[in-house]
């Protein structure tokens, strides 16, 4: 039962997103249903779908088109202009890959240079 919420939940979302640009009030409707299944069997959304509705209204976030975007002190603020409602959610895992990236690139030139 929980993969098919799982999979439910994936179809509604991406049907949000196919449908937000015709029919906002359809892509809200679909993530309200999402939800829905999530929290009736107890399914934890998947991280890049909890960053696309807002927590405070549960409206479909489209960036450029009902939300904002921006990055400060380490953070990604998400702001939903339907509501006002503003987001922050940490990118530490983000800056810790660069920074591994940017170490592993460093020891491969070195020992190309040896």
């Amino acid at each position: 039962m929980i993969e098919l919420g799982k999979e439910r939940i994936d179809i509604l979302f991406n049907l949000a997103e196919k449908e937000f640009s015709q029919h906002p009030e359809r892509s809200h409707r679909y993530v309200k249903l999402a939800r829905n299944i999530s929290t009736k069997y107890n399914i934890k959304m998947s991280m890049e779908w909890r960053r696309r509705f807002c927590k405070s209204c549960y409206k479909f976030l489209k960036p450029g088109k009902n939300s904002k975007i921006r990055l400060s002190n380490g953070k990604v603020h998400f702001k939903c202009l339907e509501c006002g409602k503003l987001m922050r959610l940490p990118y530490i895992k983000e800056k810790k890959q660069k920074r591994r990236n940017k170490i592993e690139s460093y020891l491969v030139k070195k020992r190309v240079n040896e």
